[in-house]
């Protein structure tokens, strides 16, 4: 079973080459469980990993991209049999000229099509491949031609120096927030030129807000609320690298629990819809869905918020995030799915990833 997206969107190159919903923010979403079978859309791999580093019986991601898929599979190659500091190279974290040598010990364990993904984009390995995806480079292109049009480097620097929140909040106002941040940041961040140069026009089909004042507006207050030194995500894009502020599969301290636990990761290139469709009733314990209810119409949402319903177990959350298309259950499954409103709003308001507008948590309820 094919999805809706698929028919409108190019799958064949790497949009995603990180993850960028909180991980963290996943784990006490979610609260997986040695017993937890949980479902998760691959994306990058990033949050499926941190998954597997909670041990839960199993993990599934799932994924229409081959690319995706791809990027999966590098990343479970490198942890399996590199150790961390040469992973953390092929993957671009640290600097270093040995990443085709890394590629190669980690290419006879890729299926036969992630052989020919990676073979065909040497250029990516060669860079660090979780930095190549379409929006990451979209994100490189913002941190070193826009910004420096915005602000100096001494500024840039100073906005990651430790603060409390009135002296942040003091820096943003004063200093960071210029009319040339608000102008180019807006225009960088139109739904034109994110669509031409970061995530694909028909990603935007069901937008009903300005992308670019939302991401604005969370931009603010990841500046200001939130304490920018500690911010992965943010740090990346002012950056272009992480610095000592890891997500959470990146950190050392993961990297052996992760390890320890891949035999409980299986993947498949397929849509949600189409795996799901032949998977058993009330089979998962949890469900990462990244953002993917917003490439989708109402009636294929309603359509695949039934098949998680099917196959979830009582008691099994949701959790997925909300750009522009607002998507939470539909009325008639009010007795299947209660909202975890509060657990929700809480932890947005600590969300490094700092794009959407919402978190969204949701627990399948016991059936009467």
């Amino acid at each position: 079973m094919s999805s809706e997206i698929d028919k409108r969107a190019d799958f064949s190159q790497l949009r995603y080459a990180q993850c960028w919903e909180d991980a963290d923010l996943l784990l006490r979403a979610l609260v997986p469980a040695r017993h937890h079978r949980i479902f998760s859309i691959a994306s990058a791999g990033d949050n499926t990993l941190a998954l597997v580093a909670q041990a839960p019986e199993l993990v599934v991601a799932v994924d229409l991209s081959e690319a995706q898929i791809a990027a999966l599979e590098l990343r479970v190659a490198a942890y399996r049999h590199l150790e961390y500091p040469e992973a953390m190279q092929l993957l671009g974290v640290q600097p270093s000229q040995r990443r085709p040598e890394f590629y190669a010990a980690c290419r006879p364990f890729l299926s036969p099509t992630s052989q020919n993904f990676w073979d065909a984009n040497d250029a990516a390995i060669r860079v660090g491949f979780a930095n190549s995806g379409r929006f990451e480079r979209y994100l490189l292109t913002f941190s070193k031609r826009i910004l420096p049009l915005i602000h100096s480097q001494q500024v840039r620097t100073a906005l990651l120096q430790k603060r409390n929140l009135v002296g942040r909040c003091k820096f943003y106002t004063t200093v960071w927030d210029s009319w040339r941040w608000r102008l180019l940041f807006r225009i960088f961040c139109s739904r034109f030129v994110m669509g031409r140069l970061g995530r694909d026009p028909a990603f935007f089909r069901y937008a009903e807000k300005d992308i670019a004042t939302t991401v604005l507006n969370r931009a603010r207050d990841a500046m200001t609320i939130l304490d920018p030194t500690c911010n992965p995500y943010l740090k990346w894009i002012l950056l272009g690298r992480h610095g000592e502020a890891l997500p959470f599969a990146l950190r050392p301290e993961n990297f052996q629990a992760i390890r320890h636990n891949l035999d409980r990761l299986e993947w498949h290139t397929d849509s949600l819809e189409g795996y799901l469709s032949s998977a058993k009733p009330a089979y998962f314990d949890g469900f990462n869905l990244s953002n993917i209810f917003e490439y989708m119409s109402l009636p294929a949402y309603h359509a695949a918020l039934e098949q998680i319903v099917r196959t979830a177990r009582p008691g099994a959350r949701l959790v997925y995030w909300n750009l522009l298309a607002p998507r939470t259950r539909p009325i008639d499954m009010a007795e299947r799915l209660l909202p975890l409103d509060n657990l929700a709003a809480n932890l947005h308001r600590q969300d490094h990833a700092f794009f959407y507008s919402a978190l969204v948590i949701e627990q399948v309820t016991q059936p009467k």
